[in-house]
């Protein structure tokens, strides 16, 4: 970046309004996303297979096609995301969040259902969590970034628990169909426009990322931590996603009545909150890793005792409230250890390459869960979280390296051009893009 070039985004930077409007736009816009093209689909699962005459299993393979195309979409949009900031790129996701709903309110048959799907998970990858958290561990003081992000989530994981009910009020009254057209109006008139209003354009976020350091992504790919992050997520996710999806189904194969199984997953929402609130304290004081890997096992404890539940709401509410523990902290912790532990200056593509593996996980799991329909899948996935919580275990004992470096170094004044940062065994280097282009691999250390 030129001297010229960085002044521009510094004045571009000062005219910004920081990250308090962000909290309160990305806790709106991801509320309606989630909402329309998450949430819906859980209660809609039924009445969708009654209409198209299809099985659960072939109706929940939309979801998994909406994951893998997530996937495939994550790393062009992380590199997207570290080039160019999130402002049009969340705007356009939106707008296709909003074809895609009304395309799936007129499905006829499982072709265009999966179509419909695709497209959501463009949408999602362009312009939910993953791309708002790559925005905001960016405009945020490193200091309040957990904060920041516990603020969004917190208020958005209530939100979009109370659409499950909303949606099947909606159903019940309207049909599934109009309840979708509903539902993409809200994201239209919402999303869209609030993006465009409130996050950062290029040169605000270049500036910001001009003076803080990161690791390469192919660093972060020759760190052990980086693996042991993809099976821990990998795993925890595959057992949030399977339960997420199938979880009103089960409620009511296990006996509850329709509104109670549609009401439970409130509960969820409610033991984020408490979760997220005792985060940050948590997690200054045990460490974010520590206090994750605990919140994992509660959660896939909470899932191995809810089949000896059965029809008992005041043990049902227990094994919910601990998978709410889990689930809770999880949207949380990746984006903050991803970021402690690898810089944010390419943080968007090394979380990009992380989403990846989560992703499959994320499609195969309530497919898997979808066929085996019973106690099965709770039993497999509450598995797959306490190995989650015991591959962080070894994490939990490091401080992670990049937290403890300097946020802002001098451009080189040979060139003008910003420093690229090495980190190694010996610590923090600064060097110019084309020389570190040119250098050779180096042989030990993180780049």
């Amino acid at each position: 970046m030129s001297a010229g070039s960085l002044t521009t985004a510094r004045a571009a930077l000062s005219r910004d309004r920081g990250p308090l409007r962000l909290i309160v736009v990305f806790a709106i816009t991801q509320t309606v996303s989630y909402g329309a093209m998450i949430q819906a689909f859980t209660v809609l699962l039924l009445p969708m297979s009654d209409a198209l005459g299809a099985s659960r299993t072939a109706i929940a393979a939309a979801a998994t096609i909406s994951t893998l195309v997530g996937a495939l979409a994550a790393v062009p949009v992380g590199r997207l995301l570290d080039r160019y900031g999130g402002r049009v790129l969340m705007a356009a996701g939106s707008g296709v969040g909003v074809v895609a709903v009304l395309l799936w309110s007129q499905v006829q048959n499982l072709a265009q259902l999966y179509v419909a799907f695709a497209l959501i998970g463009v949408s999602l990858a362009m312009s939910t969590y993953e791309a708002a958290f790559a925005v905001l561990v960016v405009a945020a003081d490193p200091r309040h970034r957990d904060n920041a992000i516990i603020a969004v989530t917190m208020i958005c994981g209530l939100a979009t628990s109370f659409y499950y009910f909303l949606v099947g009020h909606l159903d019940a009254r309207f049909g599934w169909r109009t309840t979708l057209v509903l539902l993409a109006v809200e994201l239209a008139v919402i999303a869209v426009p609030a993006h465009l209003w409130a996050v950062p354009g290029r040169a605000a976020h270049l500036g910001r990322i001009a003076t803080q350091p990161g690791v390469s992504e192919g660093g972060a790919l020759r760190d052990h931590r980086f693996w042991l992050l993809v099976l821990a997520f990998v795993a925890q996710s595959a057992s949030t996603s399977a339960f997420l999806t199938m979880m009103v189904t089960y409620f009511r194969d296990a006996g509850f009545a329709a509104t109670t199984a549609a009401t439970l997953p409130i509960t969820i929402g409610v033991a984020q909150i408490g979760s997220r609130l005792a985060l940050a304290p948590l997690a200054r004081r045990y460490g974010m890793t520590g206090v994750t890997a605990v919140s994992f096992a509660f959660q896939g404890a909470g899932l191995l005792a809810l089949p000896l539940a059965g029809t008992s709401l005041p043990w049902t509410l227990v094994c919910v409230i601990s998978f709410g523990l889990g689930y809770g902290t999880s949207v949380v912790a990746r984006p903050s250890i991803v970021a402690d532990s690898f810089g944010v200056a390419r943080f968007a593509g090394i979380a990009a390459l992380m989403t990846v593996p989560i992703a499959l996980s994320r499609a195969g799991a309530p497919l898997a869960a979808a066929w085996l329909r019973d106690w099965r899948f709770l039993v497999i996935m509450g598995a797959a979280a306490l190995i989650a919580a015991l591959a962080l275990l070894p994490l939990s004992r490091r401080r992670p390296a990049v937290a403890e470096l300097p946020l802002a170094a001098p451009e080189s004044p040979a060139t003008g051009t910003t420093p690229v940062f090495i980190i190694g065994s010996t610590g923090l280097a600064a060097q110019d893009e084309t020389a570190a282009a040119c250098a050779p691999e180096p042989t030990s250390g993180v780049r």
